[in-house]
């Protein structure tokens, strides 16, 4: 077992997609095409449009944000929320007041729950 503490990771700048003040640490990758994301996106903060290369679940752990997918409408979302997107989905992703995320991306991911 090993302890993750996400309150004080190192991460890096999100080049891609437009994004602005927006932060990642790839948390683990293994077999079968998935990943995992520690995300932190500070005040106007963002993730801009693009469309999803896997299923992905946006699961905020930390402050509020919005979260957006093909039509364009902005969901918001805070601590203990999370958004399910679809491969293939435009989507983006904001904070006003800045957030901690964690996105889990599976290449078919299929929601569950919610």
């Amino acid at each position: 077992m090993k302890l993750v503490d996400l309150r004080g990771i190192e991460t890096e700048p999100i080049d891609g997609y437009d994004s602005v003040r927006a932060y990642r640490n790839a948390l683990a990758d293994g077999e079968g095409e998935a990943h995992f994301y520690f995300i932190r996106l500070e005040p106007g903060g963002g993730i801009g449009r693009h469309e999803a290369g896997f299923g992905q679940l946006f699961l905020v752990l930390e402050g509020s944000g919005w979260a957006s997918g093909d039509d364009g409408k902005r969901v918001p979302i805070s601590a203990g929320q999370g958004v399910w997107i679809a491969r293939g989905e435009q989507h983006e992703k904001g904070s006003e007041t800045g957030l901690s995320a964690l996105i889990v991306q599976v290449r078919d991911l299929a929601p569950r729950a919610g």
